[in-house]
């Protein structure tokens, strides 16, 4: 625990300008990124007695072993800064909005030369206009379903859509009425595209005009005594009614808006978002977040527009953005909302009439994800922190492991020789930090063993040793003091350079010798180490003759065999796609100028790269395409190439051997 006095700015040093200023750790992490109006009142709160600040804030100021800022001109300057600070370094200390789910998105693809209407997830796309987010994807199908019949866009993917042009007939929708079979020439480019953006106009609100449109056509045709178009125009406006049906009228004057709502209690808070176009409901999401740092109802609405808003413009942006308390640089929000949009945001507190009645619609939906999240996550909480402190106890650390890392070796007879690193961060998985290493046989400059011959005990040896000569190297490159010497860090997480409490090892007593041997060779002494053998799930310890034997209801247990599995399945994945990899080359594929139609023509021409082998030069420019000097570079690569490994029946055992017929016996 670091005291926060023996980084403190001296007097004076800090500006009384805005800006944002950034926690580091003794690893030189970022922890916590904040922005102030002025620096110098801000940061000085963050150095008063440890008794008068509030646990998040103590927690985070002794984690702490350095502070460093960045002055901005302005407000919205240091709001944007922030918001791209936080993104970038994913500070432990910042709350962080964390959604449990992909919401699907109705997509209308107007970047195509025939625009399709699909369901979309994800990351969002250039030249793609979006609906929603929904809460469930068959809500959009329904929707669409239902619009097909006056709008009909192509919905098939871009495979169907050429295999139908080449047929030269519509799919089972076309022959409906539901697409307008752009495929078959049906309608041409320029009309396809006409109907798309019909299709946008609708689903953005603008309904009155294409309904009002219907119905006339729908009375002339009566009048002209077309029955039978008649009634087909009144299932279309019927169509377009029952999917207007689907999102209520919730505001009369036609409000583009986003209505924000936060429930909340001392450890967490669920924040609900209602998007309002044209007057309805438009879409729906939410997310619950740990309150990690001292916060309060302002700052959480701040947090939820900087997630919501950060990498939206123009119309994503809506006219108007309704919160339940305002953020405490208002002004400067409001200028970085419109700034996004490129146009007059407003962001206040409804007090009357419809909007607020609709606030306290989505207030309610706030505390029921509160409520529900509480009570699936309850036990979590509970059991994660049970867990690491069984772990303690049982391996006699001093604290528990809020960081372990566990390795694990995989390979196929031998060969492909592969490891994995994963992490585990407060009991849940870190993905973006999980590592693969490929086994050299080799620590630093010194051989140990030879490509055959690998085993488990070395293996882990080496990625051990690998890993942690990382952890060294970016020690001894960017230091774990402060001062005029250090050198210059960006504060990104970098590679190996935050070190475990717990080296979990997938084997027994030798795989954890050779670990903790890595370690001593190394200096380090400050990392337990410990192995999970698969047989009997026993635990054990270096310089031990004896496992630990955890009992099997011990949320300890689950939790290191969680881990174990986790790093198995990595290493296992990265084995197959190298074994993929390599059945996929051929000598061949060291032949230069060589390229994949040559190749083919050759196994073509001869049968297999057996047959091949025992061809001459002359036999080999007879393959059309084929040069003398490429044919002799065929017969300089075959010559050199390995002899591949008998193909073996597992089954029986027996070898199975290729003949000149290229079959099998």
């Amino acid at each position: 625990m670091a005291d926060p006095s023996s980084y403190r700015p001296k007097p004076g040093q800090i500006p009384d300008s805005p800006g944002v200023y950034r926690f580091r750790d003794e690893h030189r992490r970022v922890i916590y990124v904040g922005k102030a109006k002025s620096l110098r009142q801000r940061l000085a709160n963050y150095f008063q007695d440890l008794a008068s600040l509030h646990p998040r804030t103590r927690t985070m100021v002794t984690t702490a072993a350095s502070v460093e800022w960045t002055v901005v001109a302005t407000e919205v300057e240091a709001l944007q800064l922030e918001y791209s600070w936080i993104k970038e370094f994913d500070p432990r200390f910042n709350v962080k909005y964390r959604d449990d789910k992909s919401y699907p998105y109705l997509a209308v693809t107007l970047n195509e030369d025939f625009p399709r209407v699909q369901v979309m997830r994800g990351a969002k796309k250039k030249g793609v206009r979006y609906f929603g987010p929904y809460g469930h994807a068959w809500a959009i199908r329904e929707t669409v379903d239902l619009m097909l019949r006056v709008f009909p866009v192509r919905t098939c993917s871009a495979g169907v859509l050429k295999n139908h042009q080449q047929k030269g007939r519509p799919c089972l929708l076309g022959y409906i009425g539901k697409c307008s079979a752009p495929c078959v020439g049906r309608v041409t480019p320029e009309e396809h595209r006409e109907l798309a953006e019909e299709f946008c106009d609708f689903m953005a609100g603008r309904t009155g005009t294409y309904i009002r449109r219907l119905e006339k056509q729908m009375t002339a045709a009566a009048e002209e005594m077309e029955y039978e178009k008649a009634a087909r125009l009144r299932d279309d406006i019927e169509a377009l009614r029952r999917a207007l049906e689907k999102n209520a009228v919730v505001l009369t004057d036609a409000t583009d808006a986003d209505l924000i709502a936060v429930a909340e209690d001392e450890l967490e808070a669920a924040v609900q978002i209602f998007h309002v176009r044209g007057g309805r409901v438009r879409g729906q999401r939410g997310w619950v977040t740990d309150k990690v740092e001292a916060v309060d109802t302002a700052g959480l609405v701040e947090h939820a527009l900087q997630q919501l808003y950060g990498e939206e413009s123009g119309d994503a942006v809506p006219k108007e953005v309704l919160v339940p308390a305002l953020p405490e640089d208002t002004d400067a929000v409001s200028q970085w909302l419109s700034g996004r949009r490129g146009s007059n945001v407003s962001l206040r507190i409804p007090q009357r009439g419809d909007k607020k009645a609709l606030m306290e619609t989505v207030q309610r939906n706030a505390q029921q994800a509160l409520g529900l999240h509480k009570t699936k996550r309850a036990s979590d909480l509970t059991t994660r922190s049970r867990a690491l402190e069984e772990i303690a106890e049982a391996l006699g650390l001093d604290s528990a492991p809020l960081r372990i890392e566990c390795f694990d070796i995989s390979h196929l007879q031998g060969e492909d020789v592969v490891a994995s690193m994963v992490v585990f961060e407060d009991g849940l998985a870190r993905k973006s930090e999980y590592r693969r290493f490929q086994i050299k046989g080799r620590v630093g400059d010194a051989q140990i063993w030879h490509g055959e011959g690998q085993d488990d005990v070395r293996s882990m040896h080496e990625v051990v040793a690998r890993r942690f000569r990382r952890y060294l190297a970016e020690k001894d490159r960017t230091g774990e003091w402060i001062g005029e010497d250090a050198p210059e860090d960006d504060g990104k997480p970098k590679r190996f350079a935050y070190p475990p409490q717990l080296v979990v090892v997938d084997g027994g007593q030798p795989q954890v010798a050779a670990a903790q041997r890595a370690l001593d060779e190394l200096g380090i002494d400050d990392v337990a180490v410990c192995g999970l053998a698969k047989r009997l799930e026993e635990v054990w310890l270096p310089h031990e003759n004896d496992p630990v034997v955890l009992p099997r209801s011990s949320e300890g247990l689950y939790l290191l065999q969680r881990v174990r599995d986790t790093a198995h399945d990595f290493a296992i994945r990265y084995q197959r796609s190298k074994r993929t990899k390599r059945i996929r080359t051929s000598p061949l594929d060291a032949v230069p100028g060589l390229g994949e139609t040559r190749k083919q023509a050759l196994i073509k021409h001869f049968g297999s790269v057996k047959r091949l082998k025992q061809a001459t030069i002359e036999q080999i420019c007879e393959v059309p395409g084929m040069g003398r000097k490429t044919a002799e570079s065929v017969v300089v690569a075959l010559a050199q190439a390995a002899p591949a490994a008998p193909a073996v029946n597992t089954a029986t055992g027996e070898i199975i051997e290729e003949n000149d017929g290229g079959s099998t016996r």
